[in-house]
């Protein structure tokens, strides 16, 4: 483990709501509300949730700012994170609760979704960059894809996303280019 359990947590989070808009296939995975329905259970979180359009526009464009993110230097996103944070008001504080341990929030318990996804991810980004290890947050590197990921590997040898499965085509690509007939 590179970091704390619910760091870790947060980070896969944060990149698999960007990766919602990175898609290959071209389809949101936020494009309805039902669709963050799902992305609001996959996650499991316990947040308030309102199931409408105005939230749904909230945190597709939290997603956007989440996705910049991945785009800054290290100095550029400690600044926008202690902006996020400013913004949200957030105060963060240690809670246990269901099966989780102890571990960090930073929002009122009725904030918004959006909110709860921007400070969640800002506190994550805090831990990466204060341990100098912003080289983990990176762009998948297949050449027709622009899905983001978090590379949690000990040997940090990650180089492509989960989202659209990009390892496996490009290892699949190479080896038909290796056995073409010449």
């Amino acid at each position: 483990m590179v970091f704390a359990p619910d760091t870790e947590a947060n980070l896969r989070t944060a990149a698999d709501l960007v990766n919602t808009g990175r898609r290959r296939d071209g389809r949101d995975r936020l494009g309805t509300v039902a669709d963050l329905d799902a992305f609001y259970t996959g996650w499991a979180y316990s947040v308030r949730h309102d199931h409408d359009e105005t939230e749904l526009a909230q945190v597709r464009e939290a997603r956007s700012r989440i996705g910049a993110l991945w785009a800054l230097d290290r100095d550029a996103a400690a600044q926008e994170v202690n902006t996020m944070l400013r913004e949200a008001h957030a105060v963060p504080y240690l809670i246990r609760h269901g099966s989780t341990d102890w571990h960090l929030h930073a929002t009122v318990p009725d904030a918004p979704l959006a909110t709860v996804m921007l400070v969640e991810t800002a506190m994550a980004v805090a831990d990466v960059v204060r341990s100098d290890q912003w080289d983990r947050l990176r762009s998948c590197q297949a050449p027709d894809c622009t899905a983001v990921l978090v590379d949690l590997s000990r040997n940090r040898s990650r180089q492509f996303c989960e989202a659209n499965g990009c390892g496996n085509r490009t290892h699949v690509a190479a080896y038909r280019a290796r056995h073409a007939p010449t």
